[in-house]
This record gives C-alpha cells, structure tokens and sequence, in this order.
C-alpha cells in the first residue's frame, strides 16, 4: 500500500470531527483551530479524494452521501488507532502484559472479583481484558488467553477445564409469594426468564424434576446472565442462573432459589490458550493461579460453602 495515497491523521480527524457536529465552528472548538483551519483540511480532503463530502446548505453543512459512507470506515478506523495505542500505553510500568478475552458475565461475577489476589502475588504484571462471545482465531487477534463455555473444542488451542455450571433457579422473594410458587409445577405456569444461549435449560430442568408443560420455550429472552439476573431481582420472572454468577444475591436475599434442583449442564468453562505458542511467564502465571482459584471454588461448591 502506498502510503502517500492516505490522508494524514490530523486530516481525517479534522473530517470526523466536522462530520460529527455538522459544523466547523464547534469541531474547532474540540481540536482547538480554528474555523478556517477545519475548513481548509475539508476543503484538501476533498480535493484530495476528488468527491464533495459536504454541502453548504444555508448557512449549515450536511453531508453527502459518499461523506456518510467516509465518516462511517473513518471512525472504525479511527477507534481501531485509539484503542491500539491505549493498548500498548498499558505497557508501561509493568514487565509483562497479559491480554485476555473473556465472557461479559464471567468476567464481571467471577473473575473480576478476585483480580486483586492475582496483583497482589504478581505485582508486576499488567492485564488487559476483552470481550469475546465467540472462539476466533489467535493468529488473528491480540490474545494470549481466553474463557471459553462450551464444549473443549477451540481449533488451535488447547483448552484447559476450570469448572462445570450448576444451574439453580431463582427468583426474588416478592415473586415467589405473589405467584404462591411452591413446587416445580409451578414454574411452568408464571413468568420465566429465558437466556438466547441456553435455549434448552428451561426444558432441561422441566424434565429433571418431572414437569410435563409445553410452555417450557416461553417467557422474555435475554442475551447475558448480568440482564437476566437484574430483572429477576426486580420482580420480572423465575430465571435459571448459574449459583456462583448469584452467590452474592442470594446471600443478600435479594434473590432467593426456589428449589434445591440443580441443573449440571454437559458444557463446561475453559481457559484457552494457543496451541504450539511458547507460554510467556505472565501467561503461565495467571493459568497456575485461575486454575488454582477455579479448583478452590469447586471444593467450596461441593462442601455447600459460599465462594
């Protein structure tokens, strides 16, 4: 590619920044030009481009359609600099950094709560976390590891078990009373919370405790366990959750479980990691220690104790 053909950043940032506020007046006051500053890079990256990016409509600027499209790959681009440079900012100050793509859910209830053990036994390591829903490719993305649900299949990877779900369900208290919910039969008549990536818990958990419903698939979808949690606290429908994403609702009374009927679903979480990579110090240490904490929580889940 040739270089000379890209417009400069100041340039491109100047188009965005005009594109954003449809006005050269106020994106000089965010870069800190002048009006005719904007203008004048506008006016280059026009020429520059050879198509009109805005039209001067009575006193106000709009963009054209090819402006539309611009703004649009200009902004990813844009976003795509600014968080790389973030990224090799956190460098500093530590001597090595660790990049880790995670779960949203796991990421905020579990692993996120016991990060300050990990700094403390290795203060000099940095840590930056991502969120992936979805295996890629590490040759592809910036990752030294990642948190894997599902089945131990990850190409190119090697995938390491850390713990099963216990799914249990929930509800809060003032729901349980006001639908009188007292055995699982129950269940299959009053509101319940569905999770977009567990389509069959529901099911599931109705054959475990015997419940013939055809209502099993019915009920508010949600796509994380952080939403569905939330509006099982405030009073929205009966939720199949994993214990340890709601060990502390339920400690709290905010949330209580209905039934001792727990559901061990086939799929696991995994910490994955590439495959034929040399394991850097920092990647080593934080697999020792996840996998330390993950069998630690095991123990405690199989002696009834709260994590």
């Amino acid at each position: 590619m040739k270089r000379a053909f890209i417009p400069s950043a100041d340039t491109l940032i100047a188009f965005e920044c005009a594109a954003r506020h449809l006005s050269f007046t106020r994106a000089a006051e965010e870069l800190h030009l002048t009006q005719g500053a904007i203008s004048k890079q506008v006016r280059h990256l026009e020429d520059r481009l050879g198509v009109e990016l805005f039209r001067r409509v009575r006193q106000r600027i709009v963009l054209t359609d090819a402006g539309r499209l611009y703004l649009h790959d200009i902004r990813s681009a844009l976003e795509q600099m600014t968080a790389a440079t973030r990224q090799v900012m956190s460098y500093a100050g530590s001597a090595d950094v660790l990049n880790l793509a995670v779960l949203p859910t796991f990421g905020t209830r579990w692993l996120a709560p016991r990060l300050a053990e990990f700094g403390r036994r290795y203060p000099d390591a940095g840590l930056n976390l991502s969120v992936r829903l979805q295996p890629f490719d590490f040759d592809e993305e910036p990752f030294d590891g990642a948190i894997h649900h599902g089945d131990p299949v990850w190409a190119g990877a090697i995938t390491e078990r850390l713990f099963a779900e216990e799914v249990v369900p929930v509800a809060s208290r003032a729901f349980r009373d006001r639908f009188g919910i007292r055995t699982p039969q129950d269940l299959a008549r009053v509101p319940r919370l569905q999770l977009a990536t567990r389509p069959l818990a529901w099911r599931q958990w109705f054959d475990l405790a015997g419940v013939e419903t055809d209502a099993a698939f019915q009920g508010a979808r949600f796509e994380q366990f952080v939403m569905i949690s939330e509006a099982a606290i405030h009073h929205a429908g009966a939720a199949l959750i994993p214990r340890f994403f709601v060990e502390a609702e339920l400690a709290s009374g905010r949330l209580v479980r209905l039934f001792d009927l727990s559901l061990d679903q086939q799929t696991a979480y995994y910490f994955v990691y590439p495959e034929g990579r040399t394991m850097r110090p920092v990647v080593a240490a934080f697999r020792n220690w996840l996998m330390e904490e993950a069998r630690t929580a095991r123990i405690k889940r199989e002696m009834m104790l709260p994590e």
